[in-house]
């Protein structure tokens, strides 16, 4: 070696042993500290190893690149007992260990080795060679492994049922859900897995309407699903513009943009869609007459707790409605009237005489919130015809002059879904606030809580309910339009429902009775809640479940070996014992968080195959009790307060605890469980059977390098299917339309969006006779993704 590069060789020497010594202390202290609370031994051995290697090294000879050997040997050996070949976990382990080895392999450090023993030097490098080999060879193998997925084929189309409550959606899109049904399925058969390649932009409109406007919460966000009626399409934007289109061109028609009142207390903002009242056979012309009576009606609602009544042709407000205004105030006969405290984020449901309107509640901000009651009103006139409210549920007739609704009552925030043929409206409910502790939660609460209820469409009095979760404690509300469908069981034809749940169970029900279709057994529950609450002793668990295995210490990841030890760390720190593990002081590990493996977003159905097409989503969250000693101290605010009339979320005033809630996540933003986060599915709804599932989505918008790895992401916004057998979703946390192929889940086609597209697509046949696939892209505040105004049109191809 020339006497100038000599120095450089030691001096390099010499920085890799104290930067490997350095790691091996805080191995060896935080893997101290790991075996202190139970966990693994690895991290402490392998720190010593390191330890061991960097007191070597700079001696020169080959002793400190043997001991190192012997650690990467280890690290391997260790990571496959721990995951065996499964490419992220492992890499987990042991990235950094591969890449200094090959550093320690380089020419320059082996010249300053080689000062003492040279022989030795060769064996040295020749066994950590061999070992860094083992691990990409164990690496290639994980690559060509593949993730677990699922494989399998979904049956073909039964024969179609006659007689039907209603039938899917077709050439138009009239409802939330397609139709008031909530399947999310359209007979449309032009796209098809042979030609879905071939989709482009027909169109692509701007709203004008982004968030950061002042008083925007967090959570302002663009969610709209689309209407289409005839030659029109119709949707909201998050700050309650009305906008008609021109279906085939997106041309704008109209735009409503009704004045909403200021300083609002909202925790969401945000319209996930319109309802619309159809005109009679015999509609007279033009639909809106001179008394201000329209025979076709488009329905919002407002955040400031109004619903109004649009003509679909102008946009001009119906004025029979409400008694010469257009609209009705759900804020009458409401207790603890705080404007923005309460609205309907999701439309209304529209039968032939009523709307019924259900309205999101303050979460985890006090015990001292408005009613979640449950209202039915006149199509023609707005005039209050019944009122369910959980605290008195047999009281449905109009509440009368001077009375208020019950206090803090369960809300139902999300869709509901109508059979008219039988006579009922399902409704999804929310949990009486505060989330995580309900020691003093009423009779009504208790019974009626995060439940599908049906509810007479006569009186308003509850047929059944069926109950997801007993005494919640995790924000477990029921989160999505329950999805009507009549499967074939046997030789027998069963109206059914579908309700998926944030904790991952898809229950499948008689919408008649509410009994189950698929078999739903109690499950002993963790016990151990706060003081002064209680939990359950059982919980319901059915047989078609995507419940994510329990989390265990060797789920534990990160980019590096140090933040997945310091995600065990906090693993055993944790409360844990699986699922409805009690919120505490202490922190709990809540899995799945109340993200949910579903949200608002649901699922779709298709009532040939009998099937249901799912994007269930698997994220670790943590929920800590924080004691309270007043009524008017912030405690998870920072001490500062929301700025203007934006609520103090999680405090919980009046209650004994405020709560800190947050994804489980690394000091790097990662999630502490390892990949994948996010997967489509597809479910036999007669059997329960899991028919196949494979991740989705890559991490290509929610790391810091855009790169594509397809990690599985989870989504929000949900999934539509068509009758040629083409499945859309636009929700992953990368900006993405997919489509997938029904019968395998293989993904046959993607387009780049502008921005988040969480929201659920829609599909409907154009004036030229091409189908249309439509989607927003706007974003979702709470989620980081990028913020838009995008709504975008793909068609095949003119011929």
């Amino acid at each position: 070696m020339p006497s100038s590069t000599r120095p450089r060789a030691s001096a390099l020497l010499l920085v890799l042993a104290l930067l490997i010594g350095l790691a091996g202390l805080a191995l060896v202290v935080a893997g101290g500290w790991l075996i202190a609370l139970g966990g693994s031994w690895y991290y402490l051995l392998a720190g010593l190893g390191l330890v061991a290697t960097a007191l070597l090294l700079p001696r020169g000879g080959g002793r400190g690149l043997m001991v190192y050997a012997l650690v990467v040997a280890f690290t391997l050996a260790w990571a496959l007992w721990e995951v065996g070949l499964a490419w992220w976990p492992m890499a987990a382990r042991g990235d950094l260990f591969f890449l200094l080895g090959l550093l320690l392999l380089t020419p320059w450090v082996a010249r300053a080795l080689a000062r003492r023993d040279g022989a030795g030097i060769v064996a040295s490098r020749r066994a950590l060679s061999l070992v860094l080999a083992a691990f990409a060879v164990a690496a290639v193998l994980s690559w060509v492994r593949g993730d677990e997925r699922l494989e399998g084929i979904a049956p073909q189309a039964d024969p179609p049922f006659t007689g039907e409550a209603l039938p899917p959606a077709g050439a138009d899109w009239t409802a939330y859900g397609g139709t008031a049904m909530g399947q999310r399925y359209s007979t449309l058969g032009q796209i098809t897995p042979v030609n879905v390649s071939q989709l482009q932009e027909a169109w692509h409109y701007r709203t004008g309407d982004v968030r950061g406007q002042p008083g925007d919460p967090e959570e302002t966000t663009f969610e709209v699903t689309p209407l289409k009626v005839g030659e029109r399409l119709f949707l909201c934007t998050p700050h309650q513009s009305v906008v008609a289109l021109n279906a085939t061109t997106g041309q704008e028609l109209w735009r409503h943009t009704p004045k909403i009142a200021p300083s609002l207390a909202l925790q969401h903002l945000t319209c996930r869609g319109l309802s619309y009242q159809p005109p009679p056979a015999t509609a007279p012309s033009p639909n809106l007459s001179a008394d201000g009576a329209c025979a076709a009606k488009l329905f919002m609602p407002t955040a400031d707790g109004r619903v109004l009544a649009l003509d679909p042709e102008s946009g001009k407000p119906c004025a029979r409605f409400g008694g010469g205004s257009g609209q009705i105030d759900l804020w009458k006969n409401m207790p603890n009237v705080k404007p923005g405290s309460y609205y309907s984020t999701s439309p209304v449901v529209v039968t032939r005489s009523l709307i019924v309107v259900g309205g999101t509640v303050l979460d985890n901000v006090s015990t001292q919130e408005t009613s979640g009651v449950i209202r039915a009103f006149d199509i023609e006139t707005g005039a209050l015809v019944w009122n369910w409210d959980s605290g008195r549920p047999e009281d449905t007739a109009p509440i009368g002059p001077g009375r208020t609704y019950s206090v803090n009552s369960p809300n139902s925030w999300s869709i509901s879904s109508v059979d008219e043929k039988l006579g009922m409206v399902y409704v999804p409910m929310g949990n009486q606030p505060p989330d995580q502790w309900g020691g003093k939660r009423t009779e009504g609460a208790e019974r009626y809580a995060s439940s599908v209820v049906a509810l007479d469409l006569a009186t308003g009095r509850v047929r059944w309910h069926f109950q997801t979760v007993h005494h919640d404690l995790w924000d477990y509300d029921v989160p999505a339009q329950p999805s009507l469908v009549d499967l074939r069981v046997g030789s027998v034809r069963v109206p059914a429902l579908v309700q998926p749940t944030k904790q991952g169970e898809l229950f499948v029900l008689d919408r008649r009775t509410g009994q189950p279709v698929v078999p739903v057994r109690e499950q002993a529950a963790p016990q151990g809640a706060a003081q002064g609450d209680r939990t359950a002793a059982t919980q319901p668990v059915s047989g078609l479940s995507f419940d994510p295995p329990a989390l265990r210490p060797a789920d534990m990841w990160g980019a590096t070996v140090f933040d997945q030890l310091a995600c065990r760390i906090a693993f055993h720190r944790l409360r844990y014992e699986g699922r409805f593990t009690p919120p505490s002081t202490q922190g709990s590990l809540i899995y799945p968080g109340n993200f949910g493996v579903f949200n608002w977003g649901g699922v779709a159905v298709d009532p040939q195959r009998q099937i249901a097409f799912a994007t269930p989503a698997s994220l670790a969250f943590v929920s800590t009790l924080v004691p309270r000693a007043d009524d008017s101290t912030l405690y998870v605010q920072g001490g500062k307060p929301p700025e203007g009339s934006l609520p103090a979320l999680n405090e919980n005033f009046g209650a004994p605890f405020a709560v800190k809630l947050h994804p489980f996540t690394s000091a790097l933003g990662l999630p502490c469980q390892a990949p994948p986060w996010g997967h489509v599915a597809a479910a036999d709804l007669r059997s329960g059977q899991i028919l196949w599932k494979h991740k989705n989505g890559t991490v290509r918008d929610s790391s810091p390098l855009p790169l594509p790895f397809a990690m599985g992401v989870p989504s929000l916004g949900g999934p539509i299917l068509t009758g040629g057998g083409v499945a859309f979703l636009s929700g992953t946390l990368d900006y993405y339309l997919r489509a997938y192929d029904v019968n395998s889940g293989k993904e046959l086609w993607r387009s780049r969006l502008p921005a988040g597209g969480q929201a659920t697509p829609m599909t409907y046949e154009g004036g030229d006779g091409r189908q249309y696939v439509v989607v927003a892209a706007g974003g979702h505040g709470s989620l980081g993704t990028r913020t838009g105004d995008h709504v975008i049109a793909y068609a095949l191809p003119k011929r």
